[in-house]
C-alpha cells in the first residue's frame, strides 16, 4: 500500500510541531558515510543538506568508494529525510545519483525529487523511462512524470512538455512493458481529463489483477472527475485492504460528501493503513460529522492515529480559513464569504443526494464507464 503523504500542508504541519536537528560538520557526515556504522543517523544526513560544487565533489568522490548495497540503503534514507524535514535539500545529490549504476539508488534518487520543478530533470525522467534497463526505475520515472504534468495541466510549465509527457506515457500503458511501469504511467496520467485516461482507468479497473484494480481506483481520485465518485464509494467495502485503502483515499481526493459515514467506520478498520487514509480523508472533504470524528480519535487512546486526525482537522481547518482570506483582504464581506461556502456545500450535497449507497451503484458492475 502507498503510505500517505501530506505534501501539501507539510510546511504549515512542520510550523506547528518542529523537531530538532543537531548540527553537525559536513566532514563528520563524509567520515560517517565511509563507516562500518549499520544504523543511520538523520543528524549526520543531515549535514549533506544543500551542498555546493566543491562539496559535491568531495561527497562523489567518497560515494564512488561505497559498496552498491550501503548506496541503496543511504539515498533511500536520504530520500525518506528529504520527504520528512522541509529544510533537508538533498536535490544536486539526488541529481548526481540519477546516473548510479545501482538500479536502486537511480530510483530512490528518483523519488528524492519529487518536488523538483526543473524541465530539465522531465526530460531525464522521460528518457530514464524510455530505456532504463531496470523496471523499477522506469516505473519511478513514470510515477516522477506525473507532477510535471500536472505542472503542465496548470500552466505552470509549457504545454509542448505536458504533450511529450502524455505521448511517453501512453506508449507505456500500450506496451508489453513491466505491469508496475505501465500502473505507475497509468496513475500519472490520470491527472488529464480526456475521453481516453477515462476509458484507460475503466480498463485498468476490470483488469483482473487485483494491483491494478488498485491503480485504477488511485487514478479515479487522482482524475478529480465526479464521475468516479460511486464506483470509489463501492470499493469502500471491498474485502480486499488495498483496494479499501485506496477508495478511501480517492473519496477524499474527489470530497464525496456522501461517504462520510462509512469513512467513520473505516477509521476503526483492522487495517492499519485503511484506518490512516479514512482519516486523511474526513479532513479533505470536512463537514460537521467529519470534525467530530476527528476530534473524537484526537481525544482517544490511539496516539499513532490521534496524530494522522490532527493533521486531518489541521487540514480541514486550513480549508475552512482560506474563505475567510478574502474578508482578510477586504475583497468580500465576512457575510458574502460564508454564504459563498454554505451554497458550495449545499451544491455538493445535492449532488450527492442521489448517491445509493454502497450497493448498485454501476452500471454493468462498474467495469466500463458510460459515454457522455
Amino acid at each position: 500500500m502507498r503510505k500517505i503523504l501530506p505534501a501539501a500542508r507539510k510546511t504549515e504541519l512542520m510550523k506547528q510541531r518542529p523537531e530538532r536537528i543537531i548540527d553537525t560538520d559536513f566532514k563528520s557526515a563524509l567520515r560517517y558515510l565511509q563507516s562500518d556504522e549499520l544504523s543511520l543517523s538523520p543528524s549526520l544526513l543531515f549535514a549533506l543538506s544543500d551542498l555546493n560544487r566543491q562539496e559535491m565533489q568531495q561527497f562523489a568522490a567518497i560515494w564512488q568508494t561505497l559498496a552498491a548495497a550501503k548506496r541503496a540503503r543511504l539515498t533511500q534514507a536520504l530520500a525518506e529525510l528529504a520527504e520528512e524535514r522541509i529544510e533537508a535539500d538533498f536535490s544536486r545529490i539526488f541529481r548526481y545519483l540519477l546516473d548510479d549504476e545501482d538500479a536502486d539508488v537511480r530510483a530512490n534518487a528518483i523519488h528524492g525529487l519529487w518536488e523538483e520543478d526543473d524541465i530539465a530533470l522531465a526530460a531525464q525522467l522521460i528518457g530514464a523511462l524510455r530505456s532504463d534497463p531496470a523496471a523499477r526505475v522506469r516505473a519511478a520515472a513514470a510515477e516522477g512524470l506525473g507532477h510535471f504534468l500536472l505542472l503542465a495541466e496548470t500552466k505552470r510549465a509549457p504545454a509542448a512538455l505536458g504533450d511529450e509527457i502524455e505521448t511517453a506515457l501512453l506508449a507505456v500503458i500500450r506496451s508489453n512493458d513491466d505491469a508496475l511501469v505501465r500502473r505507475r504511467a497509468i496513475e500519472s496520467i490520470a491527472y488529464l481529463g480526456n475521453e481516453t485516461v477515462r476509458d484507460i482507468i475503466a480498463s485498468a479497473y476490470a483488469s483482473d489483477d487485483a494491483s491494478m484494480r488498485a491503480t485504477a481506483v488511485f487514478a479515479m481520485g487522482r482524475n478529480a472527475d465526479p464521475y468516479w465518485k460511486r464506483i470509489a464509494a463501492q470499493e469502500l467495502y471491498s474485502p480486499d485492504p488495498q483496494l479499501r485503502f485506496e477508495a478511501a483515499r480517492a473519496v477524499g481526493e474527489l470530497e464525496f460528501q456522501a461517504v462520510v459515514p462509512r469513512l467513520i467506520e473505516l477509521v476503526e478498520d483492522a487495517d492499519r493503513d485503511v484506518s490512516n487514509a479514512a482519516l486523511t480523508s474526513l479532513g479533505q472533504i470536512g463537514g460537521k460529522e467529519a470534525r467530530r470524528a476527528l476530534v473524537a480519535v484526537i481525544q482517544g487512546a490511539d496516539e499513532v492515529a490521534a496524530e494522522i486526525a490532527q493533521d486531518a482537522l489541521d487540514e480541514l481547518e486550513f480549508a475552512n480559513g482560506s474563505a475567510m482570506l478574502l474578508v482578510d483582504i477586504g475583497l468580500e464581506s465576512e457575510e458574502e464569504a460564508l454564504l459563498a461556502q454554505e451554497l458550495d456545500q449545499d451544491d455538493a450535497d445535492e449532488n450527492d443526494d442521489d448517491a445509493d449507497l454502497p450497493r448498485d451503484l454501476l452500471d454493468d458492475g462498474g467495469l466500463r464507464p458510460r459515454k457522455r
